[in-house]
């Protein structure tokens, strides 16, 4: 038993030091050369009316630029709140009997 959980603590403090190592190379927060302040950004504001003739920016982001991944969210969401009925239905018929 001790040496499983020496096992575990030892991936345990791996999985921590990999983490930590990941926040460092991080970069600043705020700094103008991060990836939230990319060229991308400003290729949306500057042309999406006029590539996606939408003209609420956030719908023409979602539904235009953002399309795939929107609907990949949609079916994760979907798959998870199936598998919680289903989860709920069959621990209902198997407790209602008692």
């Amino acid at each position: 038993m001790r040496l499983r959980t020496l096992i575990i603590l030892l991936i345990a403090l791996l999985a921590g030091y990999v983490v930590l190592i990941a926040v460092a190379e991080l970069p600043p927060y705020g700094m103008p050369g991060n990836p939230a302040h990319n060229e991308v950004t400003q290729r949306y504001i500057e042309n999406a009316l006029e590539d996606t003739g939408v003209l609420n920016m956030v719908t023409a982001i979602v539904l235009d630029y953002r399309a795939y991944d929107t609907m990949f969210e949609t079916i994760v969401l979907f798959t998870a709140v199936l598998a919680v009925v289903i989860t709920l239905k069959t621990s209902e018929e198997k407790g209602g009997g008692q």
